[in-house]
């Protein structure tokens, strides 16, 4: 039973995370930039063959700590920055909501790359979302050898701790906010 409660307390916690980043303070926005440079050098650090990717990418976003936990219902959320051509132009938030089999908490960084100008601009206009059967690629050394862009998009997540028996992107949203 308590662990029931503490999944709960971390769902919640999830679900209630949806405060607009436009409300963030600056120390809290310069902590999530920082931590997307530290998650960018991570994804490197895993597979070297990532620098490629995030040189040529018409843009990307960076989520470098997005928690998620579920017992049947499950959230995630998560603050990133978004960059074009390797320049920061905004911030972003990710929240998801789903249903079904899973139990546990995680904490992992993800990775959007976009493709062409296109993709970036639908991400832009916050009319991007994945669908329930979207899924990621997680980073290990050469991991991104032979991944391709699917609809203009490419996902990679890298965990940081936890458990939990279900692992998807699908049913993601984004708000994007520009500097």
């Amino acid at each position: 039973m308590k662990n029931l409660n503490i999944i709960w307390v971390i769902v919640m916690a999830c679900l209630l995370n949806i405060t607009p980043i436009l409300g963030q303070s600056k120390a809290k926005k310069n902590k999530i930039i920082a931590d997307s440079h530290t998650a960018k050098a991570e994804f490197i650090k895993s597979d070297a063959l990532m620098k490629g990717l995030f040189d040529k990418a018409s843009g990307y976003v960076i989520f470098p700590n997005v928690g998620k936990a579920g017992l049947g219902i499950g959230g995630a959320a998560g603050n990133g920055v978004v960059y074009e051509h390797n320049k920061m132009i905004g911030m972003a938030k990710l929240s998801q909501l789903s249903i079904g089999f899973q139990a546990g908490g995680q904490a992992y960084r993800e990775v959007i790359f976009f493709e062409s100008k296109e993709e970036l601009e639908r991400f832009k206009d916050s009319r991007f979302e994945f669908s329930a059967q979207a899924s990621a690629v997680a980073v290990t050394a050469g991991a991104s050898a032979n991944v391709k862009y699917t609809d203009g998009v490419m996902v990679f997540t890298m965990q940081k701790g936890g458990l939990m028996y279900e692992a998807s992107i699908g049913g993601q949203k984004f708000k994007f906010n520009k500097l």
